[in-house]
């Protein structure tokens, strides 16, 4: 699939304020610094359609962005250690909790993982969250420009194996991406077109 055009449409904080269409949705959503905004801009070939930052968190809304007007591309907010408070992390722990479990519209999240980083315990408990609620996603491996090539392969059979030690019978899909050298974008967006 080949991105014609993307334009946004809303940011939120509340699931019901989201577009009332019945267009599919397909999530993107990560630890802060995972690289989520320069994907999504490689992914639609805009280069600030979302927006980067040296700073984690700069997405603290539910943004929706519409794709070839066939489907909603959806940046929701990074978890993990962007400098906000407790009392907005956990307000936007709130309307993404909502976002995945009421909104019928979503039919896959990518949950966005640093390549270079070891399993880490929150992407390993909100996976699960996310299978344990029935809620499709895919893995995104992000930044593997930063890793030798020899290390990718063995580093993803790796992140496999402990999905497999845990609650997983089997692994969920996953991606290699890169945004700087556009690894993975036709991949990704292949699987996207296979699920419109």
């Amino acid at each position: 699939m080949r991105i014609k055009n993307a334009t946004f449409v809303v940011s939120n904080s509340r699931v019901d304020l989201c577009p009332k269409t019945r267009l599919p949705e397909f999530a993107f959503i990560g630890r802060s610094n995972v690289g989520k905004s320069s994907l999504i801009n490689m992914l639609t070939d805009r280069k600030q359609l979302a927006k980067t930052s040296g700073k984690p968190g700069k997405t603290q809304l539910i943004n929706h962005f519409l794709i070839n007007q066939q489907w909603h591309l959806v940046d929701l907010p990074g978890y993990g250690y962007a400098r906000v408070s407790k009392k907005d992390k956990k307000e936007f722990q709130r309307y993404v909790t909502d976002y995945f479990i009421e909104r019928e519209q979503l039919v896959n999240a990518f949950v966005l993982i640093d390549i270079r980083h070891t399993p880490q315990a929150i992407d390993l408990e909100f996976m699960e969250w996310m299978g344990a609620q029935g809620i499709p996603f895919s893995i995104v491996f992000t930044k593997a420009d930063k890793l030798a090539e020899s290390k990718i392969e063995p580093t993803i059979n790796a992140y496999i194996n402990t999905l497999l030690e845990g609650a997983w019978e089997s692994a969920p899909p996953f991606f290699i991406t890169s945004s700087s050298s556009r690894m993975g974008k036709d991949a990704l967006l292949d699987y996207i077109g296979t699920l419109l």
